[in-house]
Order: structure tokens, then sequence, then C-alpha cells
């Protein structure tokens, strides 16, 4: 799609938007690519699989036709998509762009994604399908206690800092060391490697009022339970009888509304406990952009006409300077 603004330079680089849930991210992201003439590239962990995107707040059908879109709804929801796996599929993606001559714009709120893509990663072997599925199936035959059990055995440091009711955490400490031999945490102290982002970023965060932020996460999840279809969706995933422990399942709110249809939880209780989690999901996200993006440009706007004229000029000077 081409620009609205024809004077808008051409540069070989990149944005990096960041900022917790229900921020405006996914607005702004496309006011700048409609502006510069880029293209929004995701950079959420959940909004890469496909048949959720009422409940991971996924850009709609409308939003994605205003200008292009890449890594949304791409993966099933059995797949496992790892943060390096993103990692190369958003490089890939990039360097798409920049040969189409548009501006990738990478939106999100997984800061683990932002930071890989720029520093890299201590690369962990994949994990074989042997190993995964022998120990979730031990797991879902008797429970925590026994992986709990297991990984005091063969990597007590990680059993120490979690907790036995952290299926996932567990599960994967365990796997690491089960499969490789080597604990997940001796595996965290290698130094980063792989492809990072080689072209010049701009950082740009959002940064609400807690309260704002919290009133609109609110509002926001009545609509996607009363009228968006947020119920149906997992409805629809449920029926597949898929792994409960792959990540698409983790998805915030996608247990509490199994519950529900499970009739392991009354509606008005299944609403409350998302909305306490989004929460939570909120403010580790703004302690994330306040500690690791501390160089960005930062906006506590609350309406898209003020993002525009504080970051437009910011972006408009960084594309110049990059200027090919």
């Amino acid at each position: 799609m081409a620009p609205e603004n024809d004077t808008a330079p051409k540069a070989k680089a990149c944005i990096l938007l960041a900022g917790p849930t229900a921020s405006g991210k996914s607005a702004l992201a496309i006011s700048i690519a409609k502006e510069f003439g880029g293209a929004v590239i995701n950079g959420d962990s959940m909004q890469v699989y496909d048949g959720l995107r009422v409940i991971t707040a996924r850009p709609s059908q409308e939003e994605e036709r205003q200008c292009p879109h890449r890594l949304y709804g791409v993966l099933d929801p059995a797949d496992f998509c790892s943060a390096a796996r993103w990692r190369d599929m958003a490089l890939d993606e990039i360097s798409k762009c920049h040969d189409a001559g548009l501006l990738p714009i990478i939106v999100g709120g997984t800061g683990l994604y932002f930071e890989i893509l720029t520093k890299g990663i201590a690369e962990i072997p994949e994990i074989s399908s042997e190993v995964r599925g022998r120990l979730r199936a031990l797991q879902k035959e008797q429970g925590n206690e026994i992986i709990f059990q297991m990984l005091q055995e063969k990597d007590p440091q990680s059993a120490d800092r979690l907790n036995i009711g952290d299926t996932q955490r567990l599960l994967r400490a365990l796997e690491v060391v089960e499969d490789t031999g080597t604990t997940l945490g001796e595996w965290q102290k290698k130094a980063p490697e792989g492809p990072v982002l080689e072209t010049p970023y701009l950082h740009l965060a959002l940064t609400p009022e807690r309260e704002w932020l919290y009133k609109r996460c609110n509002q926001r999840l009545d609509w996607m339970i009363h009228e968006g279809g947020a119920i149906e969706e997992v409805q629809a995933i449920m029926a597949r009888n898929l792994d409960p422990m792959l990540p698409a399942m983790k998805a915030l709110g996608v247990p509490e509304i199994r519950d529900f249809l499970e009739n392991k939880l009354e509606r008005g209780e299944m609403l409350e406990r998302i909305k306490m989690q989004t929460r939570r999901y909120a403010k580790r996200q703004m302690t994330w952009v306040r500690n690791k993006m501390s160089s960005a440009h930062t906006s506590s706007a609350q309406d898209l006409e003020s993002f525009e004229k504080e970051f437009f000029p910011f972006i408009r000077r960084f594309l110049l300077t990059h200027q090919k």
C-alpha cells in the first residue's frame, strides 16, 4: 500500500513498537504504516496462532485490510512457536518488506521477542517429540508432583525457583535437561547467539496511566465475552482436543473460558478471573517496557491523534537520517 504522505523517505530501517495490552498499539502501528508506507509485523506470542483472533485481541479483518500485516494467524494452534522460531520468521518478513520498499513496523507486547530480535538468544536445541510427548503424558496421568520430583533430582536449581503449580515451566525445565543433559539455567548462561536485526531501528513505547489502562482492559474483555465471540472461539479450539499444554491453549483467557464451558466456573467468575489475569499481565508488560526499553521514545497519551503528534516527527527524522 502506498503511503498517504508521498514525501515520506524510503529507508532500510525498522520501527519497534511496544506497550501493554489494550494501550492502542495496533491502531498506532496501522497509522504509521499508512503514513510512511509500511507493513505491520506481529510481535505478540499468541497472535501468531490462527483461530483466536478475538481472545488474543488480534487486529480485525477490517484493520488488516488497511495496510499489509504479517505473521498474524500464520500458525495452527496445534503448532509450537518458540521465541527463536518467531525471530527467524520476523527477520525473513523484515527482509521481504525492505525488498518491497516497505517500512517494517514490529508491534507487540511480548518483551522477550523484542530482546532476541535485537540482541540474540542462547539457543536451546529443539526438544524431541518423544521426550516432550512422554513427559506431558506423565504429567497428565500423575500430575505435577511427579514432574516436580523428577526436576528436583535432575535440576534442583530450577525446582527451587519454580512453583509446583506452574505446569508449563516445570515441564519446560524438565524437557530441556532430559533431552539435552544440560539444565535450562546452564543454557541460559550461554552467550546470546543466532541472527539479529542488523538494520537501524527506532524504539517506540506506550506507557499509559495504570488506571486508564485497566479500565480499557475491562471494557475490551466485556466486549470479547458478551459480543465479540471469544467463548465461541475457545469452544471451537476445545473441539479439536488439543494438548492443554500447547502455547495457544495457555493464551490469556483460554483456560478460564474452557473451565466455564466445562461447568467448572460460573460466567461472572470466569470473566472476573480473566480481568484479574489481564491486569497482572499488563502490569508485567509495563514493567518490562520501563526496564528494558529505557531508551525508547515513550508516550502516555490516550488517543491516536496524540500518538501521531508525538511520534510522527521522531519517525520522520529517523527515516531521513537513514535514508538510502
